[in-house]
């Protein structure tokens, strides 16, 4: 499941820059450093083949996008899907303008992608190197650019900074740790990279910096060994350069050698910026969806293609996820009531009623909207309670960071129980309003009564002369009205569009008018069962559930004889290679205490 999700950042990494838009900011491996300082080494060692250019001054001259994608050689549907030979073991795929020349910084990345059997799944982003000085063809302003261009990426909040620096050049000096402690001053989503450790003066070494007692960073520092221009010249493979450098950290630095080196850096990478992917989902999911209405919006506001105008009726009316509410007459105008009028007499024009079947049929149209709000509100708790699932891992972190599989397999069982809820819930929903839909109940204590809406609606939509009230007089008896049945409703609801029609008759502008009142007064009743109906149902069927059953599930799912080895007791692998040696100076501490214990 956590393996899945690098992909699906790429995927969109792609999207946006087909677009040419972020819309949304991405977690992403920013890597910083200064000329020269090792950046192209280290990226080249997790891919594990000498790709990047080399060369003297700023060879980088705009963002490189890469992709490290893990594509096993059993995986023949993904290979084929990829227009990749079955036979082809690595491959690459350049989604830029081959054709483009580089002569200036650009700020527009190149994206590159690489397949191979022997990667993690990572997205890391190679910028320019930090210069000072333009030198030849580079302009005047090189040094502007490029810090407007880095910190372009590292501001990023979802971005994970790889901070490069050479270990033969003082780290307080660094100018890419100088510029992470610019966005990120707590060095929360800082990790610090020190290359060239075989490269000291003699009688120095790094083991200060390594333990983070000179520069602190939340992330750790990792220490690496870059090949040398002269290790290039003579095309030493990066596989036996990884075999040099695991030697090199045994003999030189054998307490740290499991925490360092280019194996373990590219594990840490992965594994960090998965974390960093899933803390990030909820923000992305949300603003993603607020998105996707903004846009939706803006598009109906345009109207419907021509050929779909008879589709007219059927808009869809929230502009803004949780935002402004529904109105009762959104969307319908004097014209939708009269047409509505029109269908229902038929031939009949001379009806003595206002037609039921009309307001029934544009009350429904009205009620029909709260089902979309209404299932939002299911992926609004969701998401809540999958942050709350992250808040706990938070405060047990100390506790889960020593049964590293029973954590994760604890959070799966817990998601998988609230995915398997949404389902019945939604159907719920679902049926909430399929019910206000199935009768429109017009005996409602509270909804208004038609007879009590005439006079006043004659008043606001008649005009007043002579012989129109010789024709109000008319209608009010051709309603059935009486001096008895004064309105003193407030009608300050009815919108202006209804207030003139110049090609309908006195009785359908009254007849418009009743309705418009009615779809607000019964809208209203809905709108206020559902707000009450609709926490109940997610309360009930997601909330309370999960709740209730979670023990029961879990220790149905874990506790298993066959699984209590592989979940509860499998502790992450760095925790048991430390407890080895610590295993071994106990004992060896024991013994020397059971001899000197006799010694006078």
């Amino acid at each position: 499941m956590m393996d899945s999700l690098i992909p699906v950042i790429n995927k969109l990494q792609d999207v946006f820059g087909t677009t040419g838009t972020e819309i949304v900011q991405l977690p992403q491996i920013v890597v910083v450093g200064s000329q020269s300082s090792g950046k192209s080494s280290v990226i080249e060692t997790m891919i594990g083949r000498s790709i990047l250019p080399r060369g003297t001054g700023i060879v980088t001259r705009c963002p490189l996008v890469l992709q490290l994608m893990y594509c096993p050689l059993e995986d023949e549907n993904y290979r084929s899907s990829k227009n990749a030979t079955l036979d082809a073991e690595e491959w690459v795929e350049f989604l830029h303008d081959p054709n483009k020349i580089y002569t200036d910084m650009d700020k527009e990345p190149i994206s590159i992608k690489f397949f191979s059997p022997h990667l993690l799944n990572l997205t890391l982003v190679d910028l320019p190197g930090i210069t000072k000085v333009p030198i030849g063809d580079q302009p005047e302003d090189i040094e502007n650019q490029i810090k407007e261009l880095i910190q372009d990426y590292i501001s990023n909040p979802n971005s994970i900074i790889l901070a490069i620096s050479p270990a033969n050049t003082d780290i307080a000096t660094s100018e890419s740790i100088k510029f992470a402690k610019d966005v990120d001053p707590t060095g929360a989503r800082t990790l610090a990279v020190i290359t060239k450790l075989d490269l000291m003066d003699a009688g120095t070494d790094a083991v200060d910096i390594l333990c983070g007692r000179v520069i602190p960073v939340k992330l750790g520092i990792i220490g690496v060994i870059n090949r040398s221009q002269q290790d290039i010249i003579d095309n030493k493979s990066i596989n036996d350069a990884v075999k040099d450098e695991e030697a090199f950290l045994k003999r030189k630095y054998f307490k740290l050698a499991s925490r360092n080196g280019s194996v373990y850096l590219g594990k840490t990478l992965n594994r960090l910026l998965m974390c960093h992917i899933k803390t990030c989902l909820p923000e992305i999911r949300a603003r993603i969806n607020s998105m996707t209405l903004h846009y939706d919006s803006l598009l109906k506001s345009y109207g419907d293609d021509i050929f779909r105008s008879k589709d007219i009726s059927s808009y869809m009316l929230t502009s803004e996820l949780c935002g402004d509410s529904i109105e009762p007459l959104d969307g319908i105008t004097h014209m939708n009531i009269l047409t509505a009028i029109r269908n229902a007499t038929g031939p009949r024009s001379s009806a003595l009623f206002v037609p039921e079947v009309s307001f029934e049929l544009l009350v429904k149209q009205q009620i029909a909207q709260l089902s979309e709000p209404s299932l939002r509100c299911i992926d609004l708790v969701h998401e809540e309670m999958q942050r709350i699932i992250k808040h706990c891992d938070n405060e047990l972190q100390h506790e889960m960071h020593r049964f590293a599989r029973l954590h994760e397999r604890i959070v799966d069982v817990v998601i998988k129980l609230l995915r398997s809820r949404i389902s019945s819930t939604t159907s719920m929903i679902e049926n909430v309003v399929a019910i206000e839909l199935a009768y429109i109940n017009t005996k409602h204590p509270d909804f208004v009564k038609e007879e009590d809406l005439i006079e006043s609606l004659m008043v606001l939509l008649l005009p007043h002369s002579a012989e129109n009230d010789k024709h109000s007089k008319d209608v009010r008896e051709f309603l059935g009205f009486t001096e008895k049945k004064l309105s003193k409703l407030n009608l300050s609801m009815l919108p202006d569009n209804f207030l003139v029609s110049e090609d309908a008759t006195e009785k359908e502008r009254v007849c418009c008018g009743i309705i418009a009142v009615l779809i607000h007064s019964y809208f209203n009743i809905v709108r206020q069962r559902i707000k009450d109906s609709i926490p109940k149902a997610i309360m009930y069927f997601l909330v309370n559930h999960v709740k209730d059953n979670l023990q029961s599930v879990l220790v149905s799912s874990l506790y298993k004889q066959e699984n209590l080895k592989e979940y509860s007791l499998s502790r992450r692998i760095s925790v048991r290679n430390e407890r080895r040696p610590l295993k071994c100076l106990k004992f060896y501490v024991r013994r020397v205490k059971s001899l000197v214990k006799y010694v006078k």
